[in-house]
């Protein structure tokens, strides 16, 4: 077991599954990441970059990416807000990517050294247009390294950038966690040189292969919709080709990306929802209100975006009620609510601190 701040266990994370170039800029409270990057990388001959500010630092981690390094970034509040546009280039381009997100009190500036879970629907759908990328949240100290592991990995395995969404209190708080657990490391599936000439050409996995940078790759590398050249196509037949497999191929692997933690689901009329930080709360509470002998059941998400409708609406379907639990005035009861049929939505908000179990226990015992 080591004592460690979240912050030092998403670095451990990084740099586990092969990351060796980081870019960022100062903003509270993902500086430390950013600190912690820059003493790591010195000591494996890795590429640390502060940039002029969060636009540069994203662009830098996507060239980066594209010549062969396994990179991330990471950045708050408006810095999360500047670095949109091109995560919307990754995507079009299917740059691996990891971002971590360490959300802060929102709008504008905020409250900089006060957690909060309200950049979800931003991580999700802060793009213009149709887009697809993947969105995780560690809801432990123990997930804060696996997942940064499986960020690192589904980026490469679906050639799309990944957004890492916890908050200031997860990086801030520290714990006693053990990071022996057992993981895989993936590298990304290179091109065929028999594909040399259409580089977005794609197999059943409807992941095209990736370039190795100085072997003689003739590609077109444009943000524009594009063939399977990469040469820009106004035509609707390619725009409509390109976009659905860029929504497919992450559909298709629904059951690799999505993730959570289910309990009591079977047998309960009621369920607590929620994630990330506010989870550590929710956790607790249910724990109080089946000692209590209340049965309740939990549905802990760790993969926001995309999700798996199905399994969703199996376990929300049919209870009598749902809590969302979450740092946010009900973004996540949003996002929850088209899943669960005629379930009464109680929505558990909380700002500027997770949530308290015993407020979140009076709701399940009808107390509050």
């Amino acid at each position: 077991m080591e004592f460690l701040s979240g912050s030092e266990v998403i670095v451990r994370g990084a740099m586990t599954a092969g990351c060796r170039a980081f870019f960022g800029y100062p903003i509270t409270p993902a500086s430390e990441i950013m600190a912690l990057m820059s003493e790591e990388l010195s000591k494996v001959g890795g590429v640390f970059r502060q940039m002029e500010d969060e636009i540069a630092a994203s662009a830098a981690a996507i060239g980066a990416s594209w010549a062969g390094a396994k990179a991330m970034t990471a950045t708050s509040g408006p810095g999360a807000s500047l670095i949109q546009e091109n995560l919307g280039m990754a995507t079009m381009l299917e740059i691996p990517l990891v971002v971590v997100n360490a959300q802060r009190m929102g709008p504008s500036t905020g409250v900089p050294t006060v957690g909060s879970q309200q950049d979800l629907m931003q991580a999700i759908w802060g793009r213009h247009g149709d887009q697809s990328l993947l969105v995780l949240c560690p809801s432990s100290f123990g997930e804060l390294f696996t997942m940064t592991i499986k960020a690192f990995n589904l980026a490469e395995i679906m050639r799309t950038p990944v957004i890492l969404l916890t908050d200031g209190h997860m990086v801030n708080l520290r714990s006693s966690v053990s990071l022996d657990q057992a993981h895989e490391v993936v590298d990304r599936k290179m091109l065929d040189a028999k594909d040399a000439e259409a580089p977005f050409r794609t197999d059943e996995s409807l992941v095209p292969g990736f370039p190795p940078l100085g072997k003689g790759f003739n590609v077109l590398l444009d943000t524009l919709v594009h063939d399977e050249r990469g040469y820009p196509s106004p035509s609707s037949g390619e725009t409509k080709r390109l976009l659905v497999r860029l929504k497919r191929k992450l559909e298709k692997n629904i059951d690799k990306i999505w993730t959570h933690e289910e309990s009591g689901v079977s047998s309960s009329e009621q369920i607590v929802v929620s994630y990330g930080s506010s989870a550590i709360s929710a956790r607790r509470a249910v724990e109080m209100a089946r000692s209590r002998g209340k049965n309740v059941a939990l549905l802990v998400m760790k993969t926001m975006w995309p999700l798996n409708g199905d399994e969703m609406r199996r376990i929300l379907r049919g209870k009598k009620r749902t809590i969302v639990v979450e740092q946010a005035l009900g973004q996540l009861t949003w996002l929850v609510g088209p899943f669960t049929g005629d379930s009464e939505v109680v929505s558990v908000t909380s700002l500027g601190r997770p949530p308290r179990p015993n407020k979140i226990e009076r709701v399940i015992l009808n107390e509050d």
